[in-house]
C-alpha cells in the first residue's frame, strides 16, 4: 500500500466534503437572506423546499465536477515531488471550489434573468414565497437542466487550470 497515496486520500475527502459543506452553507444562508429572509424549511411553504433542493442539487453538480480536477493535483504532488505539499494541495482545491462556487452564482443568476424574460410579468419570488409550487418546479427544472448543460464546460476550465508537469516533445 501507498501510505503517501493513502494519506492524500483521506485529505482529498476531508477537502471536498469540508468545502463542499461550506459552500452550500454559504449558498443557502445567502439564498435565505437575499431572497426569503422569513421563508424556513420548517414552514409549511413547499415551493422554497422545492427551490432550495434545486439550489443545492445545481451546486452538488458543479462540486461533483470539481473533485477529478482535485484529484489530479493529489496524484500529481504524490508522483512528481518528493514531499507533499499540503499548502499548494488546499490552495488548488480552494480555488477550484471557489470557482465552482462562483460558476454555481452566475448559473443560478442566469436562471432567474431567463424565467424572467419568459415569464413577464411574474416575480418568481414572490410567488415562490407564497407557496406557489408549480413555479417553483419550473424554476428548479431550468436550473438543473442548465447546469447540466453547463457542468461539463466548468470541468474542463477547472481542468486547464491543473499545473501539469512539462513533458517535451521529442517528436
Amino acid at each position: 500500500m501507498n501510505s503517501q497515496l493513502f494519506t492524500l486520500a483521506i485529505l482529498e475527502i476531508i477537502m471536498a466534503i469540508g468545502f463542499s459543506v461550506i459552500i452550500i452553507f454559504i449558498s443557502y444562508r445567502m439564498l435565505k437572506y437575499l431572497f426569503f429572509k422569513k421563508a424556513d424549511l420548517r414552514s409549511d411553504n413547499h415551493a422554497f423546499k422545492v427551490f432550495t433542493s434545486g439550489i443545492i442539487l445545481s451546486i452538488g453538480l458543479i462540486l461533483s465536477e470539481i473533485i477529478p480536477s482535485i484529484t489530479n493535483i493529489i496524484r500529481i504532488q504524490a508522483t512528481q515531488t518528493e514531499s507533499v505539499d499540503y499548502g499548494t494541495l488546499i490552495a488548488y482545491s480552494g480555488l477550484y471550489l471557489f470557482i465552482g462556487f462562483v460558476m454555481a452564482v452566475i448559473i443560478n443568476a442566469a436562471v432567474f434573468f431567463l424565467f424572467s424574460i419568459l415569464t413577464r410579468g411574474i416575480d418568481e419570488f414572490k410567488e415562490i414565497q407564497n407557496n406557489n409550487l408549480p413555479v417553483s418546479i419550473l424554476v428548479t427544472a431550468i436550473l438543473v437542466s442548465i447546469t447540466l448543460i453547463v457542468k461539463e464546460s466548468i470541468a474542463l476550465l477547472i481542468s486547464a487550470l491543473v499545473p501539469y508537469p512539462e513533458v517535451t516533445n521529442y517528436i
